[in-house]
């Protein structure tokens, strides 16, 4: 018997009868434009961005590129959430590659400061500050990263209690303070513009040693031994 025309059932997948993804269903495409957007954004911002410098960048056509995206909003939103994604995806192999509390901390919060100072992070996070007004809707969906973040490190604190290394009885409350323990003030700085460029590694060193320090002595279990 004959498959009616339309598209297949296949889960997780839209294809034509032809065996072609339908329209906007083709995960290679959609990559391709959030790359041509992103470089777009990154080079002239988001407000002197156009549809067509993005059409011409990603090298598509307008009409498939609205087949994807319905405006630069939209756009601008994937790409900050397929950034968010990959980052939290580093952190979690960086915490779930050690066991130690200390160094679980240390490496994070060296990652997390490296990356919140990237002069590419900095810059959108400038950009969506500049529409705030106009696009609340935007910097909502921008902003819920560092609630993301947070769950990361709180997932990381709750298995370090498990096993003994830490006792808190606030996860929230801690991860939020370890976050800006870390910081160390470098994201303000680097977002105001009072320091131009990221921070040298030995600072970011101190400063999450120091990080680390003070989280253990709040919350860290000392090890006794037998005699």
């Amino acid at each position: 018997m004959a498959e009616p025309a339309g598209t297949l059932d296949c889960p997780g997948e839209a294809y034509s009868l032809s065996g072609r993804r339908a329209a906007g269903e083709d995960p290679a495409k959609r990559e391709q434009i959030i790359e041509g957007a992103k470089r777009v954004f990154m080079s002239v911002g988001f407000d002197a961005a156009s549809m067509n410098d993005i059409t011409r960048e990603a090298g598509v056509s307008k009409g498939t590129i609205y087949v994807y995206f319905q405006n630069k909003e939209d756009l601008f939103s994937a790409m900050i959430e397929k950034e968010r994604a990959l980052f939290l995806a580093a952190v979690r192999t960086v915490l779930a590659a050690h066991e130690d509390v200390e160094t679980g901390l240390y490496k994070f919060g060296v990652s997390f400061v490296t990356h919140m100072t990237d002069e590419k992070v900095i810059t959108a996070m400038r950009t969506v500050l500049g529409v705030r007004d106009r696009m609340p809707d935007l910097c909502k969906r921008f902003f819920k990263g560092p609630e993301n973040l947070r769950t990361v490190i709180q997932e990381f604190l709750a298995h370090q209690v498990d096993i003994g290394s830490l006792k808190i009885d606030d996860l929230d409350l801690a991860a939020g303070q370890f976050l800006d323990l870390s910081s160390g003030g470098f994201f303000k700085l680097r977002l105001f513009g009072t320091m131009e460029t990221p921070p040298p590694p030995e600072e970011i060193d101190r400063v999450i040693g120091g990080a680390v320090r003070v989280f253990m002595a709040a919350y860290g279990v000392r090890q006794t031994t037998d005699d």
